[in-house]
């Protein structure tokens, strides 16, 4: 009976340390678990900070890039509009076309005007280099815009206003053989003006060279508005 009851308390002490080692390691767990979830949540913050950096390099990137792209857009716009407006100087392929007087003899009774070049003489040469896709076209030096005017002055011709007289000489940027045969075509512009001894020498070339627009290019009277129908 004795050795029953040393046996029983025994087995208590073993199950109160049983016990006791079960707490201990819990609590250990425990314990460790929160460390990790600590550390988690603190590599968590850190790697959430570094998004959030690099998010804002990313973004000032992108402004840069964008304030970048708005720049040459703004750029390329305007070059555009100095092109359209005839401000730049081109060069390309096309024809020199080099106009003179007449040199034949007037005729008894004949009008000696006849023999000179007139201001319808250049548009029919400029219309029918347009016609076949000029894309830019000067007149003794003088690059012809929307507002250009070609009249007689005189004994000289006005082109945007400044007097020059023959010889006169053409340059058109374009598809030179498309400009050469504008000309030359049977029954065209230079076949007509030959009848009257009006000289035209076309020069095919791989580098016409037509300077800008050097006149006035402000405007008055038109302002811009609203596209309208009108009735």
């Amino acid at each position: 009976m004795k050795q029953f009851r040393q046996g029983g308390w025994m087995i208590a002490l073993v199950c109160v340390l049983i016990g006791f080692m079960i707490a201990v390691q819990f609590r250990t767990v425990q314990d460790t678990k929160g460390s990790i979830s600590q550390q988690r949540i603190e590599e968590l913050s850190d790697r959430l900070l570094q998004t959030e950096h690099e998010r804002d390099e990313l973004g000032e990137e992108l402004r840069k890039v964008q304030t970048a792209v708005a720049d040459a857009q703004s750029s390329v716009d305007q070059e555009m509009l100095r092109y359209r407006a005839a401000l730049l100087p081109l060069t390309g392929e096309g024809v020199i076309v080099r106009m003179d007087d007449s040199t034949k003899k007037v005729k008894s009774g004949e009008n000696p005007n006849l023999y000179i070049i007139h201001d319808d003489d250049l548009l029919r040469v400029i219309n029918e280099l347009r016609a076949a896709g000029a894309e830019a076209i000067s007149v003794n030096g003088q690059r012809l815009v929307g507002t250009s005017e070609i009249r007689c002055a005189g004994p000289t011709l006005s082109v945007n206003n400044v007097r020059s007289s023959a010889p006169f000489e053409i340059r058109a940027i374009g598809d030179k053989k498309s400009l050469e045969n504008s000309l030359k075509m049977r029954g065209g512009v230079v076949e007509t003006l030959s009848v009257w001894g009006i000289q035209l020498d076309i020069t095919v070339s791989d580098d016409v060279y037509i300077p800008p627009y050097r006149g006035s290019v402000r405007q008055t009277y038109a302002h811009e508005t609203e596209e309208r129908t009108e009735e």
